[in-house]
């Protein structure tokens, strides 16, 4: 049987918050929420399970492919918002974006500090 992706907890100062933000970013849909958990479900029927962690947490990095015409609805809300991005993940290209491996590609900081990017094309 072919493994396939099914939830991710995702480290939050404020899960309502984070669960807001990637729902509005990712065009993700509202799932039902239980115990600590608020969560979005993307593509695939994954879920993205916010929750605040018992200690302090080490920054993620989380990666989603979007096609074409959602990334550029992405970009126009990370400008709107006046939201910090770059086109490399070292951060040496504030408010540009990259166009890596034959797509576009942009990196970004989460509410919580994760590093955010959203690429048009896979690396693979």
């Amino acid at each position: 049987m072919t493994a396939h992706f099914n939830h991710t907890i995702i480290a939050s100062i404020d899960a309502a918050e984070m669960a807001k933000f990637y729902r509005d970013l990712l065009e993700a849909d509202d799932a039902p929420a239980w115990g600590p958990f608020v969560n979005v479900q993307i593509a695939g029927g994954v879920l993205l399970q916010f929750a605040a962690p018992p200690m302090e947490f080490p920054p993620q990095h989380y990666a989603f492919l979007l096609e074409n015409p959602h990334f550029d609805r992405a970009y126009a809300k990370i400008t709107d918002y006046g939201f910090d991005h770059w086109a490399d993940p070292q951060r040496s290209k504030p408010g540009e974006i990259n166009h890596e491996h034959g797509g576009r590609g942009v990196y970004l900081l989460d509410p919580s500090g994760h590093y955010l990017e959203l690429i048009t094309q896979p690396y693979l």
